[in-house]
C-alpha cells in the first residue's frame, strides 16, 4: 500500500486526481498528517466518508518508531530508528532557550568515507524514502505535548507548540547522493501546510557534490552548509575523499552561484523570494584536528581559498569515536585560528559540543547498519558514485 509520508504536496495532487478527486483535498490531507499529526483517515472530519474509506483501503500513513531513546545530561535527545529488518539510523533533537533544532539523517550509513566520521566507517547499505527522511521530523514534532512539559522532563527547555523550530541535514548520510528523496523531503518541510519552516531555519549540509549543489540551488534553496575540513586539495583528498572528484575550486565556484540572489523557485506551499538577502551565504563547516589542520598557516589558507565567498566559518571541535585515529584540537588553539580568522575579516564561531555523552554530536552518529566496511560486499563507493 502507497505510503502518503512518501508524498510532497504536488505528489499528494497526482495521486488524490488518480483516484478521481480534486487536488484541493491535498491540502487538507496534509494539514491533518503533518500539521495535526493525525494517522487515522476516519478522525479528518473534514474529509468526505468516501474518500476516507478509498484511502484506507488504497494508502497508509506510516511513521518510523524508535527503538531506543538516549536522553544527554544537557536535554539533547538522540533516537535510534529502525527502518527495516537490517538497519537503523539516528536522528537528535537539541533543545535550546529560543529554538528547537533537530538534526535528520539521510541516508543509512555513508558511501563518502570522510576520515573522521563515525558514520563513514560504518559503510553504506541504502538511502532512506521520503516517509524515512520526514517521518523523523514528524516523530519530533509530534512526540511533545504542547504545553512542552516533556521537554521540561527531559532537560529542555521550549514550551512551543511546535518544538522543532530548525532542521539541519547533518545526519547519517551525504544527502545530495539521495538528491530526489532529500529534496521531496526539503519541499515538505516548508510547505504552509506541513511545517512551513523558512527555508533559512533548514540547511543541508554536503560534503561537495558540485552538480547537485547547482540543481539544489534552482529546485529548492535551503540553507547550505559545506563541510569543508581543509584548506587546500592534498589534506582534502586525505580527510573528505569525495574531493578527488570535485576538487576545492571547483567547489568554491558551485558556493559562489549558490548565493547568487538572481534566482528565484516556485515551489508549491512555498514563499518566498530570494533578493541577496544578507544572510545568503554559505556556512563552512571545519572540524578541528590536533595536528592536523588547526595551524594558523591552515587558517590563512582557508582565508585565501574562500575569498570572494559570501560565507561564515563553523569550527567545530572533533567528537572522538572508537579507532578513530584522531584527537581534539587544544581550546587555545581553536581560538587562536578563530582570531585569525576574524582578524581577516571573516565570521567565525565555534560549535557547542552537545550529546556527547549520549553519541550525539557532530560526527558520532553511527546507527546500526548492515554492511560494515569489513565487508565490503554490496557497499557503494564514493569512488564509483555517478553524479548527474
Amino acid at each position: 500500500m502507497l505510503n502518503l509520508l512518501d508524498l510532497d504536496r504536488d505528489g499528494l495532487s497526482s495521486y488524490l486526481e488518480s483516484l478521481g478527486e480534486s487536488s484541493f483535498r491535498a491540502k487538507q490531507l496534509f494539514q491533518w498528517i503533518h500539521q495535526r499529526g493525525v494517522r487515522d483517515f476516519d478522525l479528518m472530519t473534514d474529509v468526505s466518508k468516501a474518500l476516507r474509506k478509498r484511502l484506507s483501503e488504497k494508502s497508509v500513513i506510516e511513521v518510523p518508531q524508535s527503538s531506543h531513546l538516549h536522553a544527554s545530561a544537557d536535554g539533547t535527545l538522540k533516537w535510534l530508528l529502525p527502518v527495516d529488518g537490517a538497519n537503523s539510523v539516528e536522528a537528535v533533537f537539541i533543545p535550546e532557550a529560543e529554538r528547537g533544532t533537530l538534526c535528520v539523517s539521510s541516508q543509512a550509513g555513508c558511501a563518502l568515507e570522510c576520515a573522521f566520521c563515525a558514520t563513514g566507517r560504518e559503510g553504506f547499505n541504502r538511502n532512506l524514502s521520503v516517509s524515512e527522511i520526514i517521518g523523523q521530523l514528524w516523530l519530533a514534532q509530534h512526540r511533545f505535548p504542547s504545553d512542552g512539559s516533556e521537554q521540561r522532563r527531559v532537560g529542555g527547555g521550549l514550551g512551543a507548540p511546535n518544538p522543532v523550530s530548525n532542521v539541519v541535514m547533518m545526519g547519517m548520510g551525504e544527502p545530495l547522493t539521495n538528491y530526489n528523496h532529500v529534496v521531496s523531503s526539503l519541499k515538505i518541510m516548508l510547505d504552509d501546510c506541513a511545517y512551513g519552516l523558512s527555508r533559512r531555519r533548514v540547511t543541508l549540509s554536503t560534503s561537495g557534490i558540485v552538480p547537485a549543489i547547482h540543481r539544489l540551488r534552482e529546485d529548492c534553496p535551503v540553507s547550505l552548509a559545506v563541510s569543508l575540513h581543509a584548506p587546500n586539495d592534498e589534506l582534502r583528498d586525505k580527510l573528505v575523499p569525495i574531493n578527488k572528484k570535485f576538487p576545492i575550486a571547483e567547489l568554491m565556484e558551485a558556493c559562489v552561484r549558490y548565493t547568487d540572489s538572481s534566482v528565484g523557485s516556485q515551489i508549491s506551499g512555498v514563499k518566498w523570494q530570494r533578493k541577496g538577502a544578507p544572510r545568503d551565504f554559505v556556512t563552512f563547516e571545519y572540524v578541528m584536528l590536533r595536528g592536523v589542520n588547526d595551524s594558523i598557516d591552515c587558517a590563512k589558507q582557508l582565508i585565501d581559498i574562500t575569498r570572494g565567498v559570501s560565507c561564515k566559518f563553523n569550527l567545530i571541535p572533533f567528537n572522538a569515536f572508537d579507532d578513530s585515529g584522531f584527537e581534539r584540537s587544544e581550546d587555545r588553539v581553536v581560538s587562536e585560528f578563530q582570531r585569525h580568522l576574524i582578524k581577516a575579516g571573516q565570521v567565525a564561531t565555534v560549535r557547542k559540543t552537545r550529546g556527547d555523552d549520549i553519541a550525539g554530536a557532530c560526527g558520532q552518529l553511527a546507527g546500526e547498519i548492515k554492511n560494515r566496511r569489513s565487508s565490503r560486499r554490496g557497499e557503494v563507493r564514493a569512488s564509483s558514485l555517478t553524479f548527474k
